[in-house]
């Protein structure tokens, strides 16, 4: 691989271009007409134009990809995440133009996309799975009687996607209908496809997933686990590693699972299976992700690794290069995402021009940042600007870092939630380690009344120093002025007030 076109935008494909860049490889940019002078665009060799803003008519468009990479002779297509990352047409599209493709092949992208199919591979391979249906049910009262089997609470959920669209908890029989035509209809219009599924709720479930990576001569292993649990609408905001309840026979354990449920859909290169863990430690298969998670640096961190460049050279045919047991991982890791977004005003997206931009640094401080100041951040796609996460001996040591780097954290011009997640990494269920899914949710009043607290002290401040502001130029009016008399001469003040 010579070129490498990155399919995405953001922070993500800047980051997969610092690492192609230190491996000698060239790389080229893809951008709408609203990422023209996006950061991405700038760190590439090269870019390509792909077409109007929305995504539905750029970055999505399969054709309009795989013409760049043929116009700019690229060898290769890293997808990222989000986009086209886990279509498994957009791998078979590049198979046909003879571009090598940085992801699993295009049967394990469908046979783990389908949830209910992915859902009914992980069973046949032995893996555990929430008691549910294994196939999709379109017909309401179908589902409400299966629910009834089940049992209350049930959850609803898309077949087709995930990202919390077409979710559902249902705690009541006589809740469910209207539940159901939410989720159809909320799956129908983010994905397309109505079709839901049932599971048996999982309460306050922690979120954890494993990091796998499989080469394509049947060599399969883990890189340990990522705590995933602090989540809003169950979208992920801060993520760790290790977790504060897996040991290592756990790790051993739930790292087994996924490398078998790999092997199993004949995977190749990244890939990440989510469990849900309830409050007896028993784990249960939700997903796999086919392609690079967003929390990846934290397991970067730990490891000393460098995954993009594990896709690249596994994309080429090389072996992994390290067995079972020669990974070891040391420290810990923390990542929270930063969000354009408004948190006073129900996280409402705050796109605008980065007026300034000063990002955090010293030990253990790593930014993955798609913008810059003087950039814009659009309308039209995820509003997260980037990623911060550090490293630490400790665990509460990568908590303090991570305090103190958001506090140096600075972005003008846009609002963001750097200082709702620094609120966050104060609430004790966090700082102890003993917290679920439902976190945010229970601790929403409190959170509220830590923001309205910081917002306070951030007015006082202001006021202060605009007070300071004003006393020193009346103080410096004042000066010029007496200078101006003892010199015999006029006060420009009254000199500009005399009529000419």
């Amino acid at each position: 691989m010579k070129k490498i076109l990155i399919a995405n935008r953001g922070e993500i494909a800047v980051r997969v271009m610092r690492t192609c860049r230190e491996m000698g490889i060239a790389t080229v940019a893809v951008y709408s007409d609203a990422d023209r002078a996006a950061l991405h665009v700038r760190y590439a060799d090269e870019a390509v134009r792909l077409g109007p803003a929305p995504s539905r008519e750029s970055y999505l468009v399969i054709e309009r990809v795989i013409d760049a990479a043929q116009q700019c002779g690229a060898d290769a297509i890293h997808p990222g995440y989000g986009f086209l990352s886990e279509k498994a047409e957009f791998a078979r599209a590049c198979a046909d133009a003879k571009i090598t493709f940085i992801g699993p092949p295009a049967s394990a992208m469908e046979e783990m996309g389908e949830k209910t199919r992915a859902r009914r591979a992980m069973q046949g391979a032995g893996v555990p799975v929430v008691p549910g249906t294994l196939e999709p049910i379109a017909d309401p009262d179908a589902a409400a009687a299966k629910a009834k089997e089940i049992g209350y609470p049930v959850m609803l959920k898309a077949a087709a996607g995930g990202g919390g669209k077409g979710m559902r908890l249902v705690t009541r029989a006589e809740d469910f209908a209207a539940a159901f035509r939410g989720a159809t209809g909320e799956a129908t219009s983010a994905f397309g496809d109505g079709r839901v599924y049932l599971e048996r709720a999982v309460l306050q479930p922690r979120h954890i997933e494993i990091q796998v990576f499989a080469d394509q001569h049947g060599r399969c292993i883990h890189l340990g686990e990522r705590e995933c649990s602090v989540q809003r609408r169950h979208q992920k905001v801060i993520e760790e590693t290790p977790s504060p309840i897996v040991d290592a026979a756990m790790r051993a354990a739930m790292g087994a699972v996924a490398v078998k449920g790999a092997l199993a859909v004949g995977y190749v290169g990244a890939g990440t299976f989510e469990f849900l863990v309830d409050a007896q430690r028993n784990f249960y298969f939700l997903e796999m992700n086919t392609r690079l998670q967003v929390e990846h640096p934290v397991t970067e961190w730990v490891t000393g690794l460098d995954l993009v460049a594990w896709q690249i050279c596994v994309a080429r045919g090389e072996p992994l290069p390290l067995a079972q047991n020669q990974v070891a991982a040391r420290g810990h890791a923390i990542e929270a995402r930063l969000y354009a977004e408004n948190p006073a005003k129900n996280f409402m997206p705050s796109p605008g021009r980065v007026e300034d931009l000063r990002l955090a640094s010293g030990p253990g401080v790593r930014n993955d940042f798609g913008v810059y100041a003087g950039a814009e951040v659009p309308v039209y796609y995820d509003p997260m600007i980037g990623k911060l996460s550090v490293w630490a001996q400790t665990r509460q040591q990568a908590i303090a870092r991570l305090q103190r780097a958001l506090r140096e954290t600075l972005v003008r011009g846009i609002t963001t939630n750097a200082r709702y997640l620094h609120t966050v990494l104060r609430l004790q269920e966090f700082t102890e380690g003993n917290y679920d899914t439902s976190l945010l949710i229970h601790a929403a009043d409190r959170l509220k009344e830590t923001q309205s607290d910081d917002l306070r002290e951030v007015a006082l401040l202001a006021a202060a120093v605009h007070q300071h502001q004003r006393d020193e130029t009346r103080a410096a009016e004042m000066t010029a002025g007496q200078s101006a008399a003892q010199s015999g001469g006029v006060s420009p003040w009254r000199q500009a007030a005399r009529p000419q």
